[in-house]
């Protein structure tokens, strides 16, 4: 069945390609670091096939940022903002397959100006890289289906196994796309030798990564288990409500569930209504992140929009009323993203309070501060002999990049991947520990401050304490119970 194709509406997708790109350029330098990205820092400097928690490639996109434009927080945002810009062109390109003409691949590509999109991009989370490959699977999913181009199954396999270097979560789409095709067709594809070597690439192009699981013992299984007891039934209880606010225009996503079901045209990407369903089923037993969803909206987005710009056709006031919705609610997904309100005002603002994003983004240096005030009041005889410790990445982060301009000592945490690059040296038997409760490892503990940030803004440091701890047995002994995964 060959699709009614339109021309690639090159100006106008490339116009909110750079649009979107140009923006999180603007915007890299506001606030501060977000937990994640300090994390990535270390991690970046610690090449590995893969981590505990995580595929390589973001690490190694925050390391290039680095290497090419410098340490600095601009640096390691400019790889994301143009990861975001082609998964607008991506998007563009899906509306195109299903029929869509400018104006379809306009609103397409706009969807990327949505919380998810604008929020992981701009902090240069592991879902910016993703929602590019799992808008580039779609796309050749959707050529294949509509287009009768077989071989765009093995293109797909092929970026599949490319996203397997940065996120496993594209597993789960390939498995509901694979039983959405059996539940409702079209069936005869999957006898297609073409989609097994979809398939087959997946598997040998992501082997390194996957092969880096089985010699560790799956520990992303051991981190997804953790991530699901600790935040495990506030993800259950958001995950419906959330997928409404993920992109800016749900009408037009929902849009995308119906038209393959009533448009006779694009009823070969029924397997794409059904997928979204058994997506959810997925990530609710599982207990996932309610963002896991995101990639495939966004590829839902891109199909509605062909219908969307179908209903509107030409007629002004449809036209005005879709292109006023959208610059609405692409503006409110600016505000909630991006650091547009000043730091000064966004303790208890809206932004603030709905997007975590942002208020882990808050303080980070002042808590460095305020930790190097600790080690500043010991002997220098204790100084010689401390270390730091802390109980999350983002501390142990944030102490490895502004620690050195104070001289403090090596930051070590136990958490997710930063625990294979210790433990101390046994030498060093007074502890600099930033944690609520210190193990019992780790000796005498004395609280010498509480963690606060001048905003007032809300986040997971405020209030955390900083200890002197005296240790009394050698780290090698107690390093291995330190470990921890969320």
């Amino acid at each position: 069945m060959e699709s009614a194709r339109r021309p690639y509406a090159w100006w106008p997708a490339g116009l909110i390609a750079s649009a979107a790109t140009l923006l999180l350029l603007i915007t890299a330098g506001g606030y501060g670091y977000h937990r994640d990205e300090l994390y990535f820092r270390i991690l970046g400097e610690h090449p590995q096939w893969g981590y505990v928690d995580q595929p390589p490639f973001t690490p190694m996109l925050v390391r290039l940022g680095i290497e090419a434009f410098g340490d600095t927080l601009w640096a390691i945002r400019v790889p994301a903002a143009v990861l975001l810009g082609l998964t607008a062109l991506a998007a563009a390109a899906i509306a195109r397959e299903a029929g869509g003409g400018t104006a379809a691949q306009s609103l397409a590509a706009a969807g990327v100006f949505g919380v998810v999109p604008l929020s992981s991009a701009h902090v240069t989370a592991t879902s910016a890289p993703d929602l590019l490959v799992w808008t580039g699977v779609l796309y050749f999913v959707v050529r294949a289906l509509l287009s009768d181009r077989p071989r765009s199954w093995a293109y797909a396999g092929a970026v599949a196994g490319l996203g397997l270097w940065n996120k496993h979560l594209v597993l789960l789409l390939l498995l509901c796309l694979g039983a959405a095709l059996l539940l409702a067709g079209p069936r005869e594809v999957l006898r297609s030798r073409h989609v097994w070597i979809g398939v087959a690439l997946a598997v040998v192009i992501g082997a390194p990564n996957l092969i880096y699981q089985v010699a560790n013992g799956f520990p992303q299984a051991q981190m997804a288990a953790a991530i699901a007891e600790n935040k495990g039934a506030e993800s259950r209880a958001m995950l419906l409500p959330l997928q409404f606010a993920l992109l800016a225009l749900p009408p037009v996503w929902i849009a995308g569930l119906v038209a393959p079901v009533r448009d006779p045209r694009l009823r070969r990407l029924r397997a794409l209504v059904v997928a979204y369903p058994l997506m959810l089923v997925l990530v609710f037993l599982t207990a996932g992140q309610p963002y896991y969803t995101a990639g495939l909206l966004l590829g839902l987005h891109a199909v509605g929009a062909v219908a969307v710009a179908r209903w509107a056709g030409g007629r002004r006031g449809r036209q005005a009323l879709v292109a006023g919705a959208a610059l609405v609610t692409s503006a409110a997904a600016v505000v909630t993203s991006l650091p547009v309100i000043p730091e000064r005002d966004l303790a208890g603002s809206l932004p603030a309070e709905l997007n975590q994003t942002i208020a882990d983004q808050v303080g980070w240096r002042q808590y460095v501060w305020q930790i190097g005030t600790v080690w500043a009041g010991l002997s220098e005889a204790d100084q010689r002999r401390s270390v730091l410790f802390t109980g999350n990445y983002g501390e142990a982060g944030a102490l490895d990049r502004y620690g050195p301009s104070l001289r403090l000592p090596q930051v070590y945490s136990g958490h997710n991947a930063l625990h294979g690059f210790g433990p101390p040296p046994d030498s060093k038997r007074i502890v600099i520990a930033v944690l609520d409760t210190p193990p019992e490892g780790l000796g005498t503990c004395t609280p010498k401050a509480t963690l606060h940030n001048t905003p007032g803004v809300e986040n997971e440091e405020v209030g955390v304490r900083v200890h002197v701890c005296r240790m009394d047995r050698p780290w090698s002994l107690v390093w291995p119970g330190l470990q921890h995964f969320d």
